[in-house]
């Protein structure tokens, strides 16, 4: 009888554990979001590109999106959610925020406002320099890039820079690849 009470005391246990562990199983909730890709843009032509001050962010200047070139990937910013692409042009796919970069969290608020004749870098150039630029900091030693694009020129007529360089232009070859537009 012993033997008895005993084997029904294990059955009733695995019957409890086995009932337990199902609810758990499915108790579990799972949320599944799938977002979809930003509208197409197509953009026809290789874009120049705007190293975004103080960041080793580029954008593409004037068009109707918000696209984005940020250590090696491009990404698309379109009502607040992050995509990420191997080209400007898409396919874009969903970055969950914890792996968009922090440099384009980061971004400064007056990233859209970029003036009349900051240096455009022609696409060519950008994509055969951007990784030196990045690995030797090219930007670090660029003035208008520390002061951004809302630096007083006026101030800075005595440091070097020669009447007709204007503020956020290169040289006219030579440095990195850059050309005067």
């Amino acid at each position: 009888m012993n033997l008895l009470k005993r084997s029904l005391v294990v059955a009733g246990l695995c019957c409890v554990l086995s009932i337990a562990l199902l609810s758990l199983a499915i108790a579990q909730v799972r949320v599944d979001v799938r977002v979809g890709p930003p509208p197409s843009y197509r953009i026809a032509a290789a874009p120049p590109m705007v190293v975004i001050p103080g960041t080793y962010v580029y954008v593409i200047p004037n068009i109707d999106a918000d696209i984005f070139f940020c250590a090696g990937t491009w990404y698309r910013l379109f009502e607040g959610r992050w995509f990420s692409g191997r080209s400007y042009n898409g396919p874009w796919l969903y970055v969950p925020d914890p792996r968009v970069p922090r440099a384009l969290i980061g971004l400064p608020p007056d990233w859209r406002q970029i003036p009349p004749g900051w240096r455009r870098i022609p696409y060519a150039q950008f994509k055969k320099n951007w990784a030196g630029w990045e690995r030797d900091r090219y930007w670090d030693k660029d003035r208008d890039w520390r002061e951004g694009w809302h630096g007083k020129p006026e101030e800075r007529h005595d440091e070097g820079r020669g009447p007709g360089e204007e503020r956020g232009r290169g040289p006219e070859r030579g440095d990195h690849g850059h050309e005067r537009e």
